[in-house]
């Protein structure tokens, strides 16, 4: 007996809404997971070659874990292209500032580079506090499977 394959269409994927909420949770297990989601690899139907993974909201990212001493020790890099053109800024500066950036770049180091990659990412939204937008969405919550 011969089995099929189930190839995807862009047209016939039903997207859902999630929220996380980053409380206390491990930076790189909850990326991992999310971009699982984003990605769309949870679901039955996964085609590599198509976008059908669903939205994430993710709520109070100024809250999220880092393990061991990376706080003071994990350094983020920008490079503008000219000389001495070099920032770097630190995990917890990242926290105190800029913690929706530190959980955005952690999922977009787990999506795939490139034209779908960046389709994918957009699906992904971050918030700093425990308030978002999107409640017309009606999102469910998403329970993280390894932590």
């Amino acid at each position: 007996m011969l089995r099929q394959t189930t190839i995807s269409k862009k047209e016939d994927i039903v997207r859902k809404w999630y929220v996380v909420d980053a409380t206390d949770k491990p930076l790189g297990r909850l990326a991992s997971e999310i971009a699982i989601v984003l990605i769309g690899k949870h679901k039955p139907t996964f085609t590599p070659n198509v976008d059908c993974g669903d939205f994430v909201i993710i709520t109070n990212a100024e809250k999220v874990g880092l393990s061991g001493d990376k706080l003071n020790t994990k350094n983020y890099y920008n490079v503008s292209g000219y000389a001495g053109g070099l920032r770097t800024r630190s995990a917890k500066e990242m926290v105190e500032k800029y913690p929706v950036e530190m959980v955005e770049r952690a999922v977009w180091g787990m999506v795939p580079k490139g034209r779908l990659g960046r389709q994918i990412i957009k699906k992904l939204f971050v918030y700093k506090g425990a308030e978002h937008p999107h409640e017309a969405q009606k999102p469910e919550p998403f329970v993280l499977r390894h932590l």
